[in-house]
């Protein structure tokens, strides 16, 4: 089956060698997002929150530019450089996700790419046309 590379510039350009999706056939996967601003390719302004809310607009983007909604997720894998904020990302994540919710991993990690404190990458299944 083809592969079909997810780009727009809705999220922020990829920072090494990998594309902010792929899909095969109905399935997407999507690249881990960090809270960079699309415009600038900077950091985001503002505390923990902040960064976990643009991190999700940013998997928005992509999911919307590959023709589906975050909706559609079925894996999530969040990644956090203080697992003590975990609490926070749980409510912030019922704001992007409705019920029922995707399966999910939590990892914590020593540091993230431009000093993030948040990191979050998922796969992504597109409904059918009928």
């Amino acid at each position: 089956m083809p592969r079909q590379i997810i780009a727009t510039s809705d999220a922020p350009a990829a920072i090494g060698p990998y594309s902010q999706a792929v899909r095969v056939g109905d399935t997407v996967w999507l690249s881990g997002q960090i809270p960079l601003d699309p415009a600038t390719g900077e950091l985001v302004a503002g505390d923990f929150e902040a960064q976990v809310e643009r991190a999700f607009q940013n998997m928005a983007a992509v999911a919307t530019a590959a023709g589906g909604t975050l909706d559609g997720v079925v894996k999530l894998t969040l990644f956090l450089t203080d697992l003590g904020k975990f609490g926070t990302v749980n409510e912030i994540m019922k704001r992007h996700f409705s019920a029922p919710y995707p399966a999910r991993s939590t990892v914590g990690v020593a540091s993230l790419p431009r000093g993030a404190q948040f990191e979050v990458e998922a796969v992504l299944v597109l409904e059918r046309a009928v």
